[in-house]
């Protein structure tokens, strides 16, 4: 999987996810290890995520992970609170910020289903 594949793949899943819970700002950078190698960025801001392929420099926190763990995770194969769990994702940062999205972000899959974040 290409980086752009990584990105697009990941914008579709969270881009039209419910956010309205969350009234604060929050940034996250994701760093893309191995194939597909690359970085973007994951904000939540106006109650909305925004998924796009640049760098924060100003974010809360940064996940590690690889192109196949994010696609686990937007296939429902596993939740983002298993991947980091098992060890699949990385995090480091403001844990809160990390929290308030894995608790109140409902995820808006490809075959229409909801599903928190967690």
């Amino acid at each position: 999987m290409t980086y752009e594949q990584i990105v697009e793949m990941v914008r579709k899943v969270f881009e039209y996810a419910d956010a309205r819970n969350i009234y604060e700002h929050i940034a996250f950078q994701v760093n893309v290890v191995g194939e597909g190698e690359g970085i973007f960025y994951f904000e939540v801001a106006d109650r909305q995520c925004v998924i796009e392929p640049y760098d924060y420099y100003d974010r809360d926190g940064l996940f590690i992970t690889t192109g196949k763990a994010l696609k686990d995770v937007c296939e429902r194969k596993c939740t983002m609170r298993s991947s980091l769990s098992s060890g699949k994702m990385r995090f480091e940062g403001d844990v809160r910020k990390l929290e308030l999205c894995l608790e109140n972000i409902k995820l808006s899959y490809l075959d229409g289903k909801d599903k928190k974040a967690d």
